[in-house]
């Protein structure tokens, strides 16, 4: 499966050539601030099968906490396009927004971090669902 997407100027622009593993939802509290309050919808995928093929992401990483992952980001429009998190070294998070067909996602199989939820947040039926990441 190839799919492709970018930030909302263009200036990033990227490539997945494999397949999806996880297509998921986060409702830490961490993707609620990062999202303006809804979540994260995210695609995980191996990280060799993602590349940039126009631009060169800004990283941001929080400095109080030694497995944050590393947000990637457009350094003109802001947009926020993938993270890669020290606990995962080979995987890749890719935000649903950021991909040219939305519509690829589907649906969310799995939603973490309820715990953190707020009273607004809808789960999806049928998908799995975690309280916090498993095995924490």
């Amino acid at each position: 499966m190839t799919l492709t997407g970018g930030c909302l100027c263009g200036a990033l622009r990227f490539e997945i050539d494999g397949p999806v593993r996880i297509r998921g939802l986060c409702l830490c509290r961490t993707c609620q601030k990062v999202s303006g309050g809804a979540g994260n919808l995210f695609v995980g995928l191996e990280a060799a099968a993602f590349r940039y093929t126009r631009g060169e992401p800004r990283r941001f990483a929080r400095a109080d906490a030694s497995d944050a992952p590393a947000r990637e980001f457009c350094a003109e429009c802001g947009v926020h396009v993938a993270s890669r998190s020290p606990k995962a070294p080979g995987g890749l998070i890719v935000k649903v927004g950021a991909l040219d067909d939305p519509g690829a996602f589907g649906k969310a199989d799995m939603v973490f971090w309820t715990q953190e939820k707020q009273a607004f947040h809808h789960l999806p039926e049928d998908a799995t669902i975690f309280e916090r990441l498993p095995g924490r």
